[in-house]
């Protein structure tokens, strides 16, 4: 046990980037609007996603290579490498750019919901500070240390982000049995065929394939060491998967018959919490927007490193560079609240795009013994990674769809 817990590690990153604002709101909305019935979604959603990161996972400690220097290295003809290449970054830096404001938002949520925010006004110009302030703990962060230190820094966000949501869950006494059937008997309620697949997408995310293959190659440089990896993904992932169970288990016991963001949680949990109702919301929505809008940048900067062959430890000035200027990109929009439809319709369609394709690529290369050996993917295995592919491309054609209105 000893053994386990010392190599929990980079899973927790992974768990970190996908429990952020959006994830805490798709599973307060689902909550409040069909209770307990959509619980079997994100189930679903947590095995796909514990399934995919152990292939890439897989990838990066046995090749010792990331999934960006695998495209860029290994992918013939060039003309393919380049539209890969070029989709990639599109996807992972520039979009990690567009929602990198929505996650200092969501932090930015959590703080308001325990102190109203203070603003600088500069004649017809209003500026939140706490995006600024989310802005500088997340670089000071940033600039704490190596990849160890941040993942304990995570560790200990994730746990306070746990806490709290599960607090709320287990006060509430939700009924068990009701619990289990939302759990194991899949029900699709009249209306929510949309909540259901932004559930899974919401889960299933692509950066986090590479940033994944990135951090256990570097952790770990044996096969041996396998074992320690899919035990680190299997705790941290299931703890990623609690926090959105309870999340959606609060939100359906909340008495709220609408809501307009995952902070109205804290008003429908004031009969039972008290006013220690907005403190364990606004702590837990802090947490969520904090650790995404920690390992969005990092993800994009890893990813342009790869691409680019340039040098991607967390001391070098074109990570940092790159890190920085999608930190300080959401911190502007966030502050000056502009609307970039555009841009996020961009980042919706580039990741719609490059979710499956990505899919497709961990599969080739999760076959290719020259790259792993005895390692490679076995029969039962590639059926469960084809049943993702085709769940990733319908979760790929409702983001185009719904970004050009059709949906």
């Amino acid at each position: 046990m000893k053994t386990i817990f010392k190599n929990i590690g980079p899973a927790t990153l992974i768990t970190a980037a996908f429990i952020g604002p959006g994830t805490v709101t798709i599973c307060t909305i689902a909550g409040v609007t069909f209770g307990f019935e959509l619980l079997w979604t994100l189930l679903l959603a947590i095995i796909a996603t514990i399934f995919l990161q152990e292939m890439v996972m897989r990838i990066g400690i046995v090749s010792q290579s990331s999934l960006s220097e695998i495209i860029r290295q290994k992918t013939n003809p060039k003309a393919i490498k380049v539209i890969l290449i070029t989709l990639i970054i599109s996807a992972i830096t520039l979009g990690n750019s567009a929602y990198q404001a929505g996650n200092i938002s969501g932090a930015v949520l959590g703080l308001e919901t325990l102190h109203e925010p203070f603003y600088l006004s500069f004649d017809s110009l209003k500026v939140n500070l706490y995006p600024l302030i989310v802005g500088i703990v997340a670089m000071a962060l940033f600039y704490a240390g190596n990849d160890r230190t941040l993942e304990r820094i995570l560790i200990c966000v994730v746990l306070l982000m746990s806490l709290c949501f599960m607090v709320s869950t287990i006060v509430l006494k939700p009924s068990i049995k009701e619990l289990l059937y939302g759990l194991f008997i899949p029900q699709v309620p009249k209306g929510s065929l949309l909540t259901v697949i932004g559930l899974i997408g919401t889960t299933v995310v692509p950066y986090n394939l590479f940033l994944h293959a990135h951090l256990s190659k570097k952790k770990w440089k044996n096969p041996k060491n396998l074992t320690h990896g899919i035990w680190d993904l299997i705790i941290s992932v299931s703890i990623g998967g609690i926090i959105s169970l309870s999340i959606m288990i609060t939100a359906a016991g909340s008495n709220l018959t609408s809501i307009h963001d995952a902070s109205d949680l804290a008003i429908g949990l004031e009969p039972l919490l008290g006013t220690h109702a907005k403190t364990l919301i606004g702590l837990g929505l802090f947490a969520a927007g904090l650790t995404s809008a920690m390992t969005a940048p990092l993800a994009a900067a890893f990813v342009t490193c790869h691409c680019f062959g340039w040098k991607n430890s967390l001391t070098s000035k074109p990570f940092r560079f790159v890190f920085l200027i999608v930190l300080a990109f959401g911190v502007i929009v966030s502050s000056l609240d502009f609307q970039l439809i555009q841009v996020i319709k961009f980042a919706q369609v580039a990741n719609g795009v490059l979710l499956p394709i990505i899919v497709g690529m961990i599969l080739i290369i999760i076959n290719r013994s020259d790259l792993l050996g005895s390692y490679v993917n076995s029969r039962i295995q590639n059926l469960i990674g084809i049943l993702i592919l085709l769940l990733t491309t319908l979760l790929s054609l409702k983001s185009i769809l719904s970004v050009f209105q059709f949906l």
